[in-house]
This record gives structure tokens, C-alpha cells and sequence, in this order.
């Protein structure tokens, strides 16, 4: 078990790392917030030096200007290309961080004849704004105190210069703590936000797949195969109804038992024959996003539903389906002399707006499969209009 780390607000490194896209969102929204908020500032700081207004005079206005342009880039930056600041979020972060504290820095040497106010607001908000880990912050915080410390010893009086040193001292130690604390809260919170998520894929992935055969259900083969067929690929594809032959007479003579044996032995050798296995886990949602990806569902008691993807031609679709019909026939279990499954098979066509349309011809060729004497594949003819 990994153990926790003082580093990661007393999480594992692990768990931490799972929330880090939530974490740089947050660094992104904190440095836009902070930034908005020191533009107002600066903004507010060049009229009271135009205006030489509480005792800002005139010759700071390169200053507050100068500052006030850095913000504005930054700002823009930050609007313009959010994802790039969250992918860069040290750099975004750290940005922040030093305009912020140099600005705190610079606005403590202006007023030599004062400790210093405006830098042990700025630790204290980056402190609190942004989350990196704590080896981290609390380095940043030493050197930007150690550098404004140096300032005050060179640029005031000893007496003055001492008052900062005790006021930075105690600031720094609590900002310390709460970094911690708020910290910590925020990542407790993504943790169990990450939490939920999974909890949800997880009901949303059993909720798509029937329980006895592991295939899709109903529900989400037709939401996938709608969503293909919305994509508008030009791949061939055709749609395939498997229904099995005298399946009443293996539950009738057989038993339930040997009834659901025979749907899971047909589930896995649809899975096995389509070449599925390794995206039986995946998530449901990357289904349609996989190119030429077969599809098998189960449509409920025993029949099923294929949507083959990766074939060229009916020739093609047509080996493979036998080969399903082969390995079924071939079945020896129990009391069971080999499965026998009735097949239709459509093409969809560019006039298929969605699955209804393919699947009523796929059905009409099952029953010319069921009325030709079962166990054998019929493929439907399809007309201009999309029919059989």
C-alpha cells in the first residue's frame, strides 16, 4: 500500500495524480481570478498617481503602467488559450507567483518609511489560490520572503526593516498552515469527486452489457450503431440478426440451465469470431470511436444482433458468418448436439438515416432463413429506397 505523503496534503502520490487535470483547472481559474483582480488594481493605483492622490504621485505611473500592460497580456493568455495555460500549469502558476510577489516586492522599496502591507497580502492570497504540493510552495514562499527581506534591509531602516522581518515571519508560518489545510480540503474534495466519476462508468459499463452473455444490451448497441451511423462513414458495414433454431426445445428437454449455457456459449463465440475480447472493458463511449470495430449485442431471450465492421465485401461477411454457424453446429455439451441459429443479414446503404430501416430488412431475411429450413444465412435484398 503506498503511504501517504505530507507532499500531497496527506494523500498518496497515486491519488493525487488522478485529480491533476482537476488541479489544473483550478490553478487556471485561481490565476485568472488573481490576475482580473490585479489589473482592477494597477488600473485604480495609475489614477490615483495621475491624480497624485494619497500620496502616489506621478513618477510611479511608468510603474503601474508597466504592470498594468503584464496583466493584460497575461489576462489574454489566459482567455484566448485556456488549455495550453492548464497543460503548462507550472508555468502559469509560477507566472502568477512572481508578478505577483515582485510587484509586492517593488511597491514595499517605494515606501522605504513603512513595513511593508501589500507583499504579505499577495504570499498570502498565492498561498492560498494555488495548488502545487507543498515541498514546492513552501520553497517559492522562502525565497520570495528571503528576496523581500533582503529589499527591506538594504532600502529601509533597521527599525523598519526588523518589522518586516517579524510581520514576514508570522505570515509565512501561517500561510504554511493554511496552504495545508485549504489545500488539502480542495483535494479531498476532487478525490471524492474522482470517486464518484468511476462509481458511475462503472453502473454505466454494467448497464450496458447483458449479464448472461457479456455483449452489448439492447439499448446501448442501438445508441452506439445510431452514433456510426450519424458519423456518415463511407466504410461497408452490414447488420446481422442471429436467432437461434428449437431454442424452446433445449429449455423445454434440457432445462433452464442448459438454456443459459447455450446463450452464453453463443456470446462467446460471437466475441471470439468478430475478434472483440480485448474491447469487451473498454468504455462504452469509445465504441464508436474505434474505425471498423465489429459490433454484438444481445437483443434478448435468444436472439442477437451483429454489426460487422471491417469487411469488404458480401463474399466476406458471408465467410465469417459461417464460420459463426460452423463453430455453433459444432458445439458437443452435455446432452446438446451442436447449436443451430438461424441468420439475416442487410448491407446499410447511404440512404440509411439510422438502424431502424437496415434492421427490418436484416429481420425479413432472418424469417426467409427460418422459412428456407433454419440453420443458414440469408442475405436481403435491398432496394433504392433502403426496403428489402
Amino acid at each position: 500500500m503506498t503511504a501517504r505523503s505530507f507532499n500531497y496534503y496527506g494523500y498518496t502520490k497515486e491519488s493525487y495524480m488522478e485529480c491533476s487535470e482537476m488541479i489544473r483547472t483550478t490553478n487556471r481559474k485561481h490565476t485568472t481570478i488573481l490576475n482580473t483582480w490585479f489589473i482592477l488594481i494597477n488600473l485604480l493605483y495609475l489614477v490615483f498617481s495621475y491624480l497624485n492622490l494619497f500620496g502616489v504621485n506621478q513618477e510611479r505611473i511608468p510603474f503601474y503602467a508597466a504592470y498594468l500592460l503584464v496583466g493584460i497580456i497575461f489576462e489574454l493568455w489566459l482567455t484566448v488559450f485556456p488549455k495550453t495555460a492548464e497543460k503548462h500549469n507550472y508555468i502559469t502558476v509560477f507566472s502568477s507567483i512572481i508578478g505577483l510577489l515582485s510587484y509586492g516586492i517593488l511597491t514595499s522599496i517605494f515606501a522605504p518609511y513603512m513595513p511593508a502591507t501589500m507583499f504579505l497580502v499577495l504570499l498570502s492570497l498565492t498561498a492560498l489560490s494555488y495548488i502545487g504540493n507543498m515541498a514546492i510552495m513552501i520553497s517559492v514562499s522562502i525565497v520570495g520572503v528571503g528576496i523581500f527581506l533582503t529589499t527591506s534591509y538594504l532600502y529601509k531602516t533597521f527599525s523598519i526593516a526588523y518589522n518586516d522581518t517579524y510581520n514576514a515571519v508570522v505570515v509565512m508560518t501561517l500561510v504554511f498552515g493554511l496552504h495545508y489545510t485549504f489545500q488539502r480540503t480542495r483535494v479531498s474534495q476532487f478525490i471524492l469527486y474522482q470517486r464518484d466519476l468511476q462509481i458511475q462508468r462503472e453502473l454505466e459499463i454494467k448497464s450496458s452489457f447483458d449479464a448472461l452473455t457479456t455483449l452489448l444490451n439492447r439499448g446501448r448497441f442501438f445508441a452506439i450503431t445510431e452514433e456510426i451511423l450519424r458519423s456518415k462513414t463511407n466504410e461497408y458495414i452490414t447488420l446481422c440478426i442471429l436467432d437461434l433454431d428449437e431454442f424452446k426445445g433445449i429449455n423445454d428437454n434440457l432445462g433452464h440451465q442448459m438454456g443459459d449455457k447455450v446463450i452464453q456459449t453463443v456470446g462467446k463465440t460471437l466475441i471470439k469470431q468478430l475478434g472483440i475480447e480485448s474491447y469487451i472493458s473498454e468504455m462504452i463511449s469509445s465504441w464508436d470511436l474505434k474505425p471498423k470495430i465489429s459490433i454484438a449485442g444481445r437483443l434478448g431471450g435468444d436472439e442477437f444482433i451483429l454489426f460487422i465492421r471491417g469487411k469488404k465485401t458480401q463474399d466476406e461477411v458471408r465467410e465469417l458468418l459461417q464460420n459463426i454457424l460452423d463453430s455453433l453446429n459444432k458445439v458437443q455439451f452435455d446432452r446438446l448436439n451442436g447449436i443451430h441459429a438461424s441468420l439475416g443479414v442487410t448491407e446499410i446503404t447511404s440512404t440509411d438515416r439510422d438502424i431502424d430501416n437496415a434492421y427490418k430488412r436484416a429481420d425479413i431475411a432472418l424469417y426467409e432463413s427460418k422459412r428456407a429450413g433454419k440453420n443458414q444465412i440469408h442475405f436481403s435484398t435491398v432496394t433504392t429506397t433502403g426496403d428489402a
